[in-house]
C-alpha cells in the first residue's frame, strides 16, 4: 500500500495494430478541489458493462501474459472485423471500473466534502480499478453505519438499473415485465423488487440450474429458453402476468422477436375482436445488453403496435432528473443488505485481476461468477 500520493490504476489500451493491452500504472493521486474527496478504494465489482471497456472486442482466447510480477501485462488480439467498432478508443490508455466503495482519506474545504472525512462511501464515476480516486463529493454515497465497502461496492449499476426497469415500466403504462438472462446478479435484484412491490415478472433463463436460482428466491414465473416448450411456456406466463414490456440483456438472435410474438399471441387470447393489423396494445422490448453480438432478428408476427430500442441507465437517469434519482438512491441505501445485496465468487487484487486464470472466468460473463476487486488488497 502506498501513502496515497500515488497509486496503482488498471488501464486498457487498444492499439491501432489490433492488439488489446491491459496493464497496471502507478499514477499520481490528484489533490482534491474544494468540493472533492480522495477515497482509498477497497472494493469494485467487475460488471458486464466494465468488461466492455476492459477487454473491448478482443478475443480473450488469444490472451497472453508478459511483464513482471509487479507490473503484469495482458495482451490479446482484436479481430479485424471488430476494430471499426473500437475506432473511438484506438491508441488511448483508458482507466476502467464504473463503481466502487472505500474510505475517504482526504477532503477539499467545502462542508459537503469535509462531512465525508473518514466515512465509508460508495462511488460512481469510472476509474474505480485503482487504489485511490479523487472525485466530487456529490458522486459519493455515504454508507450506513456497519456497512462494509464490499457490501456497498455494487450500490449503483445493478440496483439502479433494476429500479430503472420497474420505473420505466410504470412511466410507459405497462403493468408487468419480462427480463432475459434473468438469473444474473441484476436479475435476482429485479425479482426481489418485483416481489416486494407486487409487480408481475416473467424471467427467461437458459438452463435448469438458473431456473433453480430464481425459484429459491421466490420467483413465480421462470421460463427456460433451452427446452422445446419454451415459446408455449413464455406465452402462458405472459397471459398470466399481462407483461407487455421486456428488458433484454442478450441482444442478438431471435429472442427479442420471440418475446414480441408471444406477447401478441397472449394479448389475442383475450381480444374481443380480430384486427388484420394485429392488436392495438403496444409491445416494447428494450435491449440493454449484448451477451449475443449477432444481429437482432425480428420474425414479424406481432402486428404494428411494437417497438425495439436500446435502454441504458445513464440516459434514463438524466431524463428523470435529480429528485427522482435521489428517491431511487435512497431506496438502494436503505435496502442494501436485503433487496440489493450482491454475492461475489472471488475477491482479487489488481495484480490478480490480470491473472490469465481469473480472466478466463470473469471474461465469460457467466451467471454466478461475479468478481470483486480490492485494489488495496
Amino acid at each position: 500500500m502506498t501513502d496515497g500520493k500515488t497509486g496503482l490504476q488498471l488501464r486498457s489500451l487498444i492499439k491501432n495494430s489490433g492488439e488489446l493491452e491491459i496493464s497496471l500504472l502507478d499514477v499520481p493521486t490528484p489533490e482534491p478541489a474544494d468540493d472533492e474527496v480522495v477515497v482509498r478504494i477497497e472494493a469494485a465489482p467487475i460488471n458486464p458493462s466494465d468488461l466492455g471497456l476492459l477487454v473491448g472486442a478482443a478475443d480473450m482466447s488469444t490472451a497472453k501474459a508478459s511483464g513482471t510480477k509487479d507490473a503484469p501485462v495482458i495482451t490479446a488480439k482484436v479481430p479485424d472485423g471488430a476494430m471499426r467498432a473500437m475506432g473511438a478508443r484506438i491508441d488511448q490508455s483508458l482507466p476502467v471500473g464504473n463503481e466502487g466503495a472505500g474510505v475517504v482519506i482526504k477532503t477539499g474545504s467545502s462542508d459537503a466534502a469535509k462531512a465525508l472525512m473518514g466515512k465509508t462511501v460508495a462511488m460512481i464515476g469510472g476509474a474505480m480499478y485503482a487504489q485511490y480516486r479523487t472525485l466530487k463529493a456529490r458522486d459519493c454515497q455515504p454508507l450506513p453505519e456497519g456497512t462494509t465497502a464490499a457490501e456497498g461496492a455494487s450500490w449503483f449499476v445493478n440496483p439502479l438499473t433494476a429500479l430503472g426497469m420497474t420505473e420505466t415500466m410504470r412511466r410507459e403504462g405497462h403493468k408487468a415485465l419480462v427480463h432475459t438472462a434473468a438469473a444474473s446478479n441484476l436479475g435476482q435484484m429485479l425479482n426481489k423488487i418485483c416481489i416486494k412491490d407486487g409487480i408481475g415478472l416473467v424471467n427467461i433463463v437458459r438452463s435448469k440450474e438458473q431456473a433453480e436460482i430464481l425459484h429459491k428466491i421466490g420467483a413465480k414465473y421462470v421460463v427456460d429458453s433451452s427446452v422445446p416448450s419454451f415459446l408455449d411456456d413464455l406465452t402462458n406466463a405472459l397471459v398470466e402476468t399481462g407483461a407487455t414490456i421486456a428488458f433484454d440483456a442478450i441482444g442478438g438472435g431471435k429472442l427479442a422477436g420471440d418475446i414480441l410474438n408471444c406477447m401478441e399471441i397472449a394479448i389475442n387470447k383475450t381480444a374481443k375482436e380480430y384486427s388484420r393489423y394485429g392488436s392495438s396494445v403496444h409491445k416494447q422490448v428494450y435491449v440493454y445488453g449484448a451477451l449475443d453480438i449477432r444481429p437482432i432478428e425480428l420474425p414479424r408476427g406481432f402486428g404494428m403496435a411494437w417497438g425495439v430500442g436500446g435502454w441504458l441507465l445513464t440516459p434514463f437517469l438524466q431524463k428523470i432528473g435529480p429528485a427522482d434519482i435521489g428517491r431511487l438512491r435512497q431506496r438502494v441505501v436503505s435496502e442494501l443488505k436485503t433487496t440489493f445485496a450482491s454475492h461475489y465468487t472471488k475477491v482479487v487484487s489488481l495484480h490478480e485481476t490480470l491473472d490469465p486464470a481469473n480472466i478466463a472466468v470473469y471474461a465469460k460473463r457467466a451467471t454466478g461468477e461475479k468478481f470483486l476487486i480490492n485494489p488495496n488488497k
